[in-house]
């Protein structure tokens, strides 16, 4: 299988007035498609750096990332946004969701931003929420979603230009628990139905366990990296919650 990611001696630093800062300090790894991947550490290990040049947010300041044979420390801004429009899907912890637009709308985004937008795209932004249990739902606006529902809008919105790659920063942070493990159902599901690679950061070791590897990030370097024998099967666990615990999914229907 053809590595997706692959990163060698990463480094990156910042000068904050005249102390220089170095957030990665050679990192060397590689991510093979359709993984699922979670990166942990604590504040300051260099875990949203990483992530944040995996995502092409931002550039290395040595050594080499590249994405499916493509050397990313060399492009300019312009290729930079076209790699990560085509082929990287965003999800945060705070939705990062437009208050005055209906979700069907939210999940255009993309394509407006690609000047895409048009009768296809609303049939591409519907299928998308229907991909994760949001049919029905699509002119609501966020303030009548609950929490669960709208990092549902905001997949569906990661999902609209059909990414090889989702990369989520906290996706659960701000959730309870059993709508926690129906967000990793979804990731699951992606990942497996449909080969989407999902990298994950979290800093919670119980969502950490859904994943198929953990890598862990101290000082700017990767401190371990194991890969999970038996994740943690979200349908299954939803399954077996008992009635009682109900989540603000069903909370709010």
């Amino acid at each position: 299988m053809a590595e997706s990611i692959e990163v060698d001696n990463l480094v990156k630093t910042y000068r904050m007035g005249e102390v220089t800062v170095q957030a990665l300090r050679g990192v060397s790894l590689t991510i093979p498609k359709g993984a699922f991947v979670a990166i942990m550490g604590p504040s300051g290990s260099g875990k949203s750096t990483f992530m944040n040049i995996l995502g092409c947010l931002d550039k290395p300041t040595a050594g080499s990332y590249r994405l499916d044979g493509v050397e990313i420390g060399g492009l300019n801004r312009d290729e930079l946004a076209e790699v990560r429009n085509k082929k990287i899907g965003f999800v945060f912890q705070n939705f990062n969701l437009l208050a005055r637009t209906s979700a069907l709308e939210n999940v255009e985004l993309p394509l407006l931003y690609n000047g895409r937008a048009n009768r296809d795209g609303k049939e591409r932004a519907m299928e998308a929420l229907r991909s994760v249990g949001l049919e029905g739902r699509e002119h609501h606006h966020p303030n009548q979603l609950s929490g669960g529902q709208q990092q549902r809008v905001a997949i569906a919105r990661a999902l609209i230009n059909h990414p090889q790659i989702i990369m989520a920063d906290e996706p659960t942070g701000a959730l309870d628990s059993r709508t926690s493990v129906e967000i990793m159902g979804i990731f699951q599901r992606l990942n497996r139905e449909q080969g989407i690679s999902i990298i994950l950061v979290t800093h919670e070791p119980d969502i950490a366990c859904y994943a198929d590897r953990v890598i862990v990030f101290k000082d700017g370097r990767v401190k371990s990296d194991r890969t999970t024998s038996a994740p943690r099967d979200a349908r299954t666990e939803l399954e077996e919650m008992p009635a009682s615990e109900i989540g603000e999914e069903e909370a709010a229907a």
